[in-house]
């Protein structure tokens, strides 16, 4: 198989100053792409900045031998990210959304201003970013997203009620834009890593954090960046050297008759089925989801 490079690409990496996404702008940098390295060196729970965290991450690509520039603004001004990428390089092909950060707190300490300042950098940041760059890939008919989501949004988390709200969101975001950009070569995926990092280094072991290399993570999201991947609305949790696609799993469910009025007992009467696993059905979009739920509505008592 030939090498998959990047030549003439751009692509811009945020949280890119540290840990995953210093991980991915390297390597995109080191495979021929152009980077902005964008961080606006914010600590794990989102107070002060340091340009430092940036620039550092340029510097070790320009020695290199690659091009890179360094973006601090903050993700939740997504337009001047871009336009740092456009006043640069002149175009922008891959959005790689990383940036995030932590106020992890029980569900009945957390307080409005955790909640909304993880919504801000995760969901409103991504969103900041790609929705000043749609334009761009619309134009040229072509470009790469990436969502970077966790297993806490997946699974759920103690302690974790925000980052597991805005992580969630992020892949449903991914999925809508795979819909809306597919005809325009526009690909948009979810990746839901496990790597050492400043964030994970909180909530793990450092024996384990040490193991979780980021450059286990990033071989993945180089291949769904690609021009030659064309499958977009895909969920994958990575990490360990380990990578797997994650779908939805529907239970064959029970259709019950329409005519008599439902109630609660019909449901109890019926849990087992509903709730039946085996031969699990796997949806591919909202309109196959439905099939054979509107079917349903020719059950007659």
């Amino acid at each position: 198989m030939s090498a998959l490079q990047f030549d003439d690409r751009v692509v811009i990496v945020t949280g890119a100053g540290n840990g995953l996404g210093r991980s991915h702008a390297l390597a995109f940098a080191a495979r021929g792409a152009r980077v902005v390295v964008n961080d606006l060196g914010a600590s794990t729970t989102g107070e002060g900045s340091d340009l430092r965290a940036a620039d550092q991450v340029v510097a070790e690509i320009v020695a290199a031998g690659g091009e890179a520039v360094a973006s601090h603004d903050s993700v939740t001004d997504g337009g001047h990210i871009v336009d740092c990428a456009m006043d640069n390089f002149g175009r922008i092909d891959v959005v790689v959304n990383n940036a995030g950060i932590l106020r992890d707190r029980a569900f009945h300490n957390m307080t409005a201003e955790d909640w909304d300042l993880v919504y801000n950098v995760h969901v409103r940041g991504a969103f900041s970013v790609s929705h000043a760059a749609w334009p761009h890939l619309r134009a040229q008919e072509y470009g790469r997203l990436i969502f970077t989501a966790s297993a806490a949004g997946l699974y759920g988390n103690f302690g974790q009620a925000n980052y597991s709200m805005a992580k969630l969101g992020l892949h449903g975001l991914a999925q809508t834009l795979a819909i809306e950009g597919a005809s325009r070569n526009i690909v948009a995926n979810t990746i839901a890593p496990v790597a050492g990092s400043r964030m994970t280094e909180t909530i793990m072991p450092p024996q384990i954090v040490a193991q979780l290399k980021p450059e286990f993570v990033t071989p993945l999201v180089l291949k769904l960046c690609h021009e030659s991947h064309r499958e977009g609305g895909r969920l994958f949790e990575v990490g360990a050297g380990w990578a797997g696609q994650v779908r939805w799993a529907r239970s064959k469910g029970h259709g019950f008759p329409v005519d008599p009025p439902l109630t609660p007992e019909d449901i109890a009467a019926q849990w087992q089925h509903i709730t039946d696993f085996t031969d699990a059905d796997h949806p591919a979009s909202a309109q196959e989801a439905l099939v054979s739920m509107l079917a349903n509505l020719q059950n007659r008592g």
